[in-house]
């Protein structure tokens, strides 16, 4: 038997903080060394972190990458271990994504990344060059300072693997694996065994099980250890990168890290037999064929062994049942751990968010919340880091710490509910209990004198008094009677957050939260710089409908009962007067219902329909249920509103990215705000289409397997339709 012990890791890295990425890269060496592992791979570009963004373009970035690449190696960190560093290096005139693997303090190769990610929210291409050398390594000239530290002039560099005296290895970085063609395939046949997948990549509601896939089927038919490492948290930016390191053998996992953690450091070893591998690939006959016909890939030789033989006091790893978080848990507990980041990294000293008693707010206390308990869970568990960071977060005196979620959260986080004449008692009760619930400290104010000041200052200037359509005003100003209220909220929000800490004798400030979720986001039905415009939101990118089946699950799993009589109240704004033949309702005012909201986002965003595809799609699923000219005319009414509101993506509050659906305007969905929202030429388009179905008395057919919407992702099913409502679709504007 040939025995390998492999460690791979999760880091929180912190993108430009080269002292605490460096920190956490030497503590994962010593624990993978404690494990007794001779290989450890890190996530991509953990020197510097992922999210550098344009940093990457200035010198002095690459600059310190190589300075702490020199820090580990003139230390004893590599000595008897195979080491993969993620930086940016500069070749010539070329900027590459690099993989430098190290050992015994040397440089042995270094391995440019060859297919870039430059889709969704990433961009590569904007600060690297691909390497497309595939036929040979080349010499590299290390940094004359390198160089005379290291006593080595020049490294292998390019497309290779290295050859060890009794087994070869690789380095598959990220989107490498993703490719139609992944090097893995090529490297396999050339004899590769062991694939180090060094990777940067975010959480996404639901994606995990693809990721997971892919290192499956990248082992199970051509055989090998496939090893993956990520970064794990908040560097700096919108996206939380889940970790969930692994270590898969010929198809089965063998290992796996957590997903959503606080740790800043977690290490994952396991022992692997690669006869196992060796046997797989001799058993498959076309594997045979095709490895004695290759494409021969340039290596690296070290005479070295990094295999022991056969040892019962070190038992081989098993396979395991791969752990997947179902939705809710995704909800809880990526934005609470994005949460924790931000706040212990940017100076706050806690939260503060506008409570309405409604789901979406409800649910952003739910989360903070759920940070709270994990904080105290991790505490309890012996985290150190996260001890020492809560403990300066709440201000505790000498020897005291968190022990107590409620207790912890009566400390950083302030609810407050902004009530006027048009609030409900329900909502102000609701949102008190909710506030108990988590231990928040609780504010309850009515903002109606500062609403009357503002109408009475209009009414001066102006000499008119606005009235609600209800009262029988129009709908500009039933519309800026709504947006006073929401605005007032805003500027009332950062004020308690500046003086809040300052009226208890607290240092610091408090950051704003946001509660808008994805839907409203698409649709525009938000005010432009109300209470949902705040310094972070955490549910941006999440669907009405999963933040509803998150209540009902938090409710029960999280400790908060209150959040199943939010979840079963009717959205509304609450911001027209409430009259006993009418009540505001969200899906009312918008003229669609969150779940068709829902169903156009996808179309829009993931399969990349404009209005008449959207048409033509939705006739599939619809079209037993509704005619052509019903269909076309909920098109033409979502596309109007979604392009007189784009500007409000502009200025929308940074938000956690969950959805792929999300319309986020600063790096996910890159389009322009300033539409001709008549659609002319589409919703004509569209408009023949309806009357030619219409005389020919076509009737679509209702199968998700006859379009794009069908098979396993069922995308479209299970909705209900509502008929487009009458109340205010601007509301927000």
């Amino acid at each position: 038997m040939r025995l390998l012990k492999v460690a791979t890791c999760n880091l929180n890295q912190w993108a430009m903080d080269f002292d605490c990425n460096l920190k956490n890269i030497k503590d994962s060496i010593i624990r993978a060394k404690e494990a007794g592992a001779v290989i450890r791979l890190g996530p991509e570009l953990e020197i510097t972190g992922y999210g550098c963004e344009d940093h990457f373009l200035e010198l002095d970035t690459v600059t310190h990458a190589w300075e702490c690449l020199k820090d580990i190696l003139l230390g004893d960190w590599t000595d008897g271990i195979l080491c993969s560093f993620g930086m940016p290096i500069i070749k010539g005139s070329e900027r590459y994504n690099c993989q430098i693997l190290c050992m015994n303090r040397k440089i042995i190769m270094i391995r440019p990344k060859m297919w870039l990610a430059n889709d969704g929210n990433y961009r590569e291409l904007r600060w690297f060059t691909a390497w497309k050398q595939k036929d040979q390594l080349v010499d590299f000239q290390l940094p004359h300072d390198i160089s005379d530290a290291l006593s080595q002039k020049t490294v292998p560099f390019g497309y290779g693997f290295i050859q060890f005296v009794d087994t070869a290895v690789a380095a598959e970085v990220c989107e490498e694996l993703f490719v139609p063609v992944p090097p893995h395939a090529e490297l396999a046949l050339n004899g590769v065994e062991v694939f180090m997948n060094a990777s940067g990549s975010h959480h996404q509601l639901r994606k995990l099980d693809l990721r997971m896939q892919a290192f499956i089927a990248a082992t199970h038919t051509r055989g090998g250890v496939y090893m993956y490492s990520n970064h794990q948290g908040c560097d700096g930016g919108r996206l939380y990168y889940d970790g969930c390191c692994c270590v898969v053998v010929n198809g089965d996992v063998v290992a796996q890290g957590s997903q959503f953690s606080l740790k800043d450091v977690e290490v994952l070893a396991a022992q692997v037999d690669l006869d196992a591998v060796a046997s797989l690939r001799g058993s498959i006959g076309s594997f045979q064929q095709q490895a004695s016909c290759k494409s021969i890939v340039s290596s690296v030789s070290v005479p070295y062994r990094l295999c022991k033989s056969f040892n019962l006091q070190e038992p081989i790893s098993c396979p395991l049942k791969i752990k997947y978080h179902v939705p809710e848990e995704e909800i809880a507990f990526g934005p609470a751990c994005w949460l924790w980041d931000y706040l212990r990294r940017s100076g706050a000293s806690g939260f503060l968010l506008p409570l309405s008693g409604g789901a979406d707010s409800s649910s952003v206390a739910a989360i903070v919340g759920c940070m709270s308990q994990l904080v105290v869970e991790e505490i309890a568990n012996g985290d150190e880091q996260v001890k020492a960071d809560a403990i300066r977060i709440g201000q505790y005196a000498d020897g005291q710490f968190p022990a107590d979620h409620k207790e912890f959260a009566n400390r950083i986080f302030y609810t407050v509910y902004m009530g006027t004449e048009n609030s409900s008692e329900a909502t102000r009760s609701r949102a008190k209990v909710l506030a108990d619930e988590i231990g928040s400290w609780h504010l309850d104010v009515c903002i109606d004198s500062v609403v009357s000041a503002l109408l009475m200052l209009f009414q001066t200037l102006t000499g008119k008094r606005p009235r609600y359509k209800v009262d029988g005003g129009s709908n500009a100003e039933n519309l800026g009677l709504q947006n006073i209220q929401a605005r007032i909220r805003m500027v009332l929000a950062f004020m308690l957050a500046s003086l809040m800490p300052w009226v208890h004798n607290k240092l610091g400030f408090y950051l704003v939260l946001g509660s808008s979720n994805v839907d409203e986001g698409l649709r525009g039905y938000l005010t432009k710089y109300d209470c949902s415009s705040a310094d972070i939101n955490p549910i941006g990118s999440v669907s009405k409908t999963d933040i509803r089946e998150f209540l009902k699950w938090a409710a029960s799993h999280l400790g908060y009962p209150s959040l199943s009589d939010i979840e079963a109240a009717p959205p509304t704004a609450e911001l027209e007067p409430i009259r006993s033949d009418y009540n505001q309702l969200d899906e009312v005012d918008m003229g669609m219902t969150y779940e068709e909201l829902s169903i156009y986002g996808r179309l829009r965003k993931i399969f990349r329909c404009g209005p008449v595809s959207m048409f033509k799609n939705l006739c599939f699923k619809w079209g037993s249920r509704l005619t052509a000219f019903e269909i076309a005319g909920k098109v033409k009414h979502f596309f109007k509103y979604y392009s007189i509101n784009r500007h409000k993506m502009t200025v929308l509050t940074p938000s956690y990215h969950a959805e792929s659906y999300s319309p986020e305007d600063n790096r996910f969905d890159l389009r322009q705000f300033l539409y001709n929202s008549r659609w002319p030429y589409q919703f004509h388009k569209i408009d023949e289409l309806a009357r030619e179905m219409d005389s020919i008395g076509a009737a679509p057919m209702n199968s998700g397997d006859q379009n794009m919407l069908g098979g396993s992702s069922n995308l479209l099913g299970g909705m209900g339709v509502a008929a487009a409502g009458s109340g205010n679709p601007n509301v927000g504007f």
